[in-house]
């Protein structure tokens, strides 16, 4: 993987696109647990948020490893 990203002459970190790719996952996962009202099994939603998206990001990232 490379550590920058070439976009129009600008450099970006490699890991940008994976982040925001993550990012969109976890509005995707958070709209349907809210639709059905699952965070009432969850002792702290803003917590249970962050540690999801820590794990899907780490998942991410540990998949790009050669």
């Amino acid at each position: 993987m490379p550590r920058e990203i070439a976009i129009g002459g600008a450099l970006i970190p490699g890991l940008l696109p994976i982040f925001l790719g993550c990012a969109v996952l976890l509005w995707s996962i958070d709209f349907i647990v809210g639709r059905f009202d699952l965070y009432r099994y969850v002792w702290h939603p803003p917590l249970f948020r962050v540690a999801l998206f820590v794990c899907l990001f780490g998942a991410a990232g540990l998949l790009l490893l050669p």
